[in-house]
């Protein structure tokens, strides 16, 4: 939207939701059951007003597969309703909704500024901008301009979904034209926070590599990986996913130039360890997937020589009737109670990962298969409670040495 405040201007948000707002008055803000119709119409209405949009389209949206004896008489009371609708906003009375060649278009008596059509001309603007000072300022301009997704709540209705994915890939384009420039300015901290936007406005689509690298090429290597090890728990824990692959090739790769500063071995070590002595406590090592697999495949080099038994066990939440729980507040409720008696029933050297919700990893250290039994016993009498007939799946695999090329 622009700075300035246009006084007698319809201003249309449809980014990360939809509102009317006129003369600083909010005119609607969400679709109530008695009011979804006169939304859905304004919505095609002012997201269409240059072209108009045919009778029958409209139709087909509103009312979908209704069997209506006149579907036409049953249009005419939802636009008659509506301008009688906006007449009691306190907008000008004019013909608000016109009807010509079987095209409805909204009245070109009521200026409109709608946030996906100012995004859209501010895009075309940058690119056309020659000016390398004033193409990098409308870029950022045009990146800062996108909202969220277009109409979410439609996201089910083919147009709507049609116009978010166009805006969505015109914003992706927008922020990757937009880094080259930032690099070769060299300024870290507009790309930090552009990462930081982007990732908030259009989460798990791996905008935190832009933000992982302005942080390194400032020197914060704490604050990098902070921001890898949340980007891990919120993937991981939080979304039943792993980072992208692209993400963690990026994160290898940036700490090859992690630079610290002069300390002695006790404190490096202290480092290390991430706990004072005194707050060491009992019970498995709980890690990131990306620590799990570093682990992992440290010990698998380990037994070359050690001749270790170690045994990798997946614990899954099941329902009553033995099938994966994959969603709802009760699996999050049972996944945290299933990581707390893993936890307590395994030993202070095993590593304890979510891999998912619901599913946990566990790398039992220089143990037997009969001991990986009675681990599970544990954990079952640490999980189960009263006559809860939700239970944990187990499969349990002998971790192997890899042949020496």
């Amino acid at each position: 939207m622009e700075n300035e405040f246009r006084k007698d201007t319809l201003y249309i948000k449809t980014f990360g939701g939809f509102s009317m707002t006129w003369n600083g008055k909010l005119l609607t803000g969400s679709i109530k059951t008695s009011e979804s119709q006169f939304v859905y119409l304004m919505q095609l209405l002012l997201h269409n007003r240059k072209d108009g949009i045919e009778r029958n389209r409209v139709e087909e949206i509103l009312f979908e597969d209704r069997d209506i004896a006149n579907i036409h008489h049953s249009m005419q009371s939802v636009v008659y309703n509506a301008k009688k609708k906006l007449r009691s906003m306190g907008l000008p009375k004019v013909n608000y909704i016109e009807l010509k060649g079987g095209i409805f278009y909204w009245t070109g008596q009521i200026p409109v500024i709608e946030d996906a059509e100012q995004f859209e001309q501010i895009c075309r603007k940058a690119e056309a901008c020659e000016d390398a000072a004033g193409r990098l300022e409308s870029h950022l301009e045009a990146c800062y301009s996108y909202g969220g997704e277009f109409l979410p709540m439609q996201a089910g209705i083919i147009w709507a979904a049609q116009e978010a994915r166009r805006y969505r890939e015109l914003f992706c384009k927008c922020v990757e034209n937009t880094l080259p420039l930032l690099r070769e300015k060299q300024d870290w901290a507009e790309m930090e926070k552009l990462g930081l936007y982007a990732s908030k406005i259009q989460p798990l689509a791996d905008w935190e590599t832009v933000t992982m690298e302005a942080l390194v090429s400032q020197n914060r290597y704490d604050d990098a990986q902070k921001l890898y090890d949340d980007t891990v728990e919120f993937y991981s824990q939080k979304q039943g996913l792993r980072p992208s692959k692209s993400f963690m090739e990026l994160f290898g790769k940036l700490g090859t130039q992690m630079q610290h500063q002069y300390a002695t071995l006790d404190e490096i070590q202290m480092d290390l360890t991430g706990l004072e002595e005194e707050e060491i406590s009992t019970g498995g090592y709980l890690c990131s997937y990306p620590v799990f697999q570093g682990i992992y495949r440290i010990v698998e080099r380990m037994m070359e020589r050690g001749g270790q038994s170690v045994y990798l066990m997946l614990c899954t939440v099941v329902d009553s009737k033995g099938n994966p729980m994959k969603d709802g507040p009760m699996l999050d409720e049972l996944s945290k109670r299933l990581e707390e008696a893993i936890l307590k029933s395994v030993r202070h050297s095993d590593t304890v990962n979510c891999y998912g919700k619901g599913q946990y990893l566990v790398l039992l250290i220089n143990t037997t298969r009969e001991n990986c039994t009675l681990i599970q016993k544990r954990i079952n009498y640490q999980f189960l409670i009263g006559r809860q007939r939700t239970g944990i799946q187990y499969y349990v695999s002998s971790v192997i040495c890899p042949p020496i090329n």
